[in-house]
């Protein structure tokens, strides 16, 4: 199918999901209410269901800033209503002065309770407070069960949408060259070390290319690519310019500071 051409193989699955979601609806004349898709599942969705004239699609996580979001795919003659897409607010307070509490400390706790990533929405964890936006199915057991995190006790409640903190991220943009928009090279560039080190990281497991692990230091990055790094954070390839005269990829990159 032409639509696989644009992505990368990898991504076939997902593609194919969406497909078998758009089939559903079409067929059985009923709403598909996804999970919690991150940022380049959202722009596959969108690709993939294009301007279909018998359906709408909609995506919303709780408010215009947030990453995570999920779906609705249904007739075109149906009202998409925030309501609709079943999220929860949940939001718990901790010590911050006796306690250190990081995301990953936090996700980490969701996921112990066997909880899938995709059924949580973007987390925030600052000033002793945690909110998450989590599928409303599942908001009252993670209520009853999560009780603690590392040597913190919480005790989360459900609060309205509209009490969402604001997403306090702030990225450096830098302009640049690299040889080639191989990962290694571009995980060298951005984080400050040794093509080889880069190569080490990857092998290694701890880069993620939008939000998948990625073990190929020559996987080909495109503009637009989240890169995460275990301990160093969050980047992204914002934009390829084109090559100079000696052939070098002029790229925007942002770091997550």
């Amino acid at each position: 199918m032409e639509i696989y051409q644009h992505f990368r193989k990898e991504e076939r699955p997902f593609i194919d999901q969406v497909l078998s979601w758009r089939e559903d609806v079409e067929m059985k004349y009923q709403r598909k209410l996804t999970d919690f898709l991150n940022p380049r599942e959202q722009m596959i969705l969108k690709a993939v269901l294009g301007n279909d004239a018998d359906l709408i699609h909609g995506l919303y996580g709780g408010t215009d800033q947030v990453e995570r979001m999920r779906a609705i795919i249904a007739p075109e003659y149906e009202v998409i209503e925030e309501e609709d897409y079943q999220l929860t607010l949940l939001e718990a307070s901790y010590p911050d002065k006796f306690v250190t509490l990081e995301h990953r400390d936090v996700l980490g706790a969701f996921m112990s309770l066997g909880i899938r990533r995709e059924k949580l929405g973007d987390l925030i964890v600052r000033d002793g407070t945690i909110q998450i936006v989590c599928a409303s199915e599942i908001s009252d057991y993670i209520r009853m069960n999560l009780t603690g995190v590392k040597k913190a006790t919480v005790e989360f409640k459900e609060k309205p949408l509209e009490r969402m903190l604001e997403n306090d991220e702030t990225w450096t943009i830098r302009d640049t060259t690299v040889s080639s928009l191989r990962l290694d090279v571009l995980v060298k560039e951005i984080y400050g070390m040794s093509r080889k080190k880069a190569g080490m990281h990857i092998d290694a497991g701890h880069v993620k290319v939008n939000f998948r692990v990625v073990e190929d230091p020559s996987f080909t990055l495109e503009s637009g690519d989240m890169i995460s790094l275990r301990g160093k954070g969050r980047s992204r390839l914002d934009e390829i310019h084109g090559q100079t005269k000696k052939e070098k990829f002029k790229v925007s990159t942002a770091k997550l500071n």
